[in-house]
């Protein structure tokens, strides 16, 4: 229990990176999973093992319901099923609301719901007496998180059990970009839900089951970039403020306001990467949009931000997000290298710089 960790880091601190460097400076005949939620994260992960850790072979990259399903569903089903076998895994199904026995987590062609495969898992531990855990400790000296605040629900049950094996527990990942989740419907552990998750890990911390670091350094976002965004969430939170190591001068740097009518000026000469909540937050604007969520783990040189309501107040009155919304605006904001742009007509408290009209060469 003793090496475990979690380092918590800011937006553009090549956290991923991280992962990789670890694994590549590890002994050779160390064994350990990189685990990892989404497919895109998958595919980054392993191009760049190949890249830096290419002679470790004992190094394994796995999604996180593909681990669920190796080494929990499918070797132990059985304990709780007798005779029953996984037959596959149902990613968007979801069973009856009153379903008991297999039926909960079973679809009828053998398929688990992938909405109660976290459940499943942790009930397994306990059901096959230990020999999970056993055979888990037998196959990884360490389990390496990456993004670890996209877990949810049942998952924390499993992370539990985890923490108190003889296996090496690493996880990564940015409370403040907590935009997804493995399992968003699920009421299980909700206190914890996506940026909450750092109550759980703090519980874990005074508990001594892990030790909890901070980086705080961003190699991505221009300093006044990371300035503005340390400021998106509550001081509540006791985020610490972000050092900036980008030293870059375009002369067009650092956030500001842009007014409606100067938005196509903007785009003209600025190029930037349009980001909006959804549909409702751009209308009447016809450009290569991608929303808040999607561009989470991407970089672009500039972004430009249509603002939802709540971010309007925010900006313009200091009315803080709830944790959510924040979380969203900060994956956006985070985003850019160089300079962020946010449409709007008033700045109401703001102190934000409007970007001039005659910067375009408009009169």
């Amino acid at each position: 229990m003793g090496s475990n960790r979690l380092t918590l880091a800011v937006a553009g601190s090549r956290k991923t990176q991280g992962v990789v460097e670890h694994c590549a400076s590890s002994h050779s005949e160390r064994r350990i999973l990189v685990l990892t939620y989404t497919q895109a994260n998958q595919a980054e992960l392993c191009e760049r093992l190949n890249h830096y850790a290419g002679d470790r072979h004992g190094v394994e990259v796995m999604g996180w319901f593909s681990f669920l399903l190796t080494h929990f569903a499918r070797p132990f089903l059985p304990f709780k099923f007798p005779g029953k076998r996984v037959l596959g895994f149902n990613f968007e199904g979801r069973p009856h609301i009153k379903a008991k026995g297999e039926s909960r987590f079973l679809d009828k062609k053998g398929a688990v719901y992938a909405s109660e495969l976290g459940r499943l898992a942790h009930e397994l531990v306990a059901q096959s007496k230990g020999a999970l855990l056993r055979r888990l400790e037998c196959i990884y000296d360490e389990i390496l998180i990456d993004e670890v605040q996209d877990l949810s629900s049942h998952d924390w049950e499993i992370f539990d059990v985890l923490l108190r094996s003889s296996i090496d527990i690493r996880m990564v990942g940015d409370i403040r970009q907590s935009v997804l989740a493995t399992n968003p419907r699920s009421k299980k552990n909700s206190k914890y839900s996506y940026a909450n998750s750092i109550m759980w890990f703090r519980e874990r911390e005074t508990e001594g089951l892990l030790k909890v670091e901070e980086s705080r350094t961003t190699w991505r976002c221009h300093p006044s970039i990371a300035s503005f965004s340390d400021t998106i969430f509550d001081p509540s939170w006791s985020f610490p403020a972000t050092e900036s190591k980008n030293e870059t001068v375009t002369g067009h740097d650092g956030v500001h306001l842009l007014a409606t009518k100067h938005v196509e000026a903007y785009v003209a000469r600025y190029q930037p990467q349009c980001l909006r909540h959804s549909v409702a937050s751009a209308k009447g604007f016809d450009y290569a949009f991608m929303n808040f969520k999607v561009s989470k783990g991407m970089t672009f040189e500039r972004v430009l931000i249509f603002p939802t309501a709540p971010i309007t107040k925010f900006i313009t009155g200091g009315t803080f997000l709830e944790a959510t919304p924040a979380s969203s605006f900060y994956v956006a904001v985070t985003r850019a290298k160089q300079s962020v742009a946010i449409v709007l007509d008033d700045a109401g408290r703001s102190t934000l710089p409007f970007w001039r009209s005659d910067e375009s060469g408009e009169d």
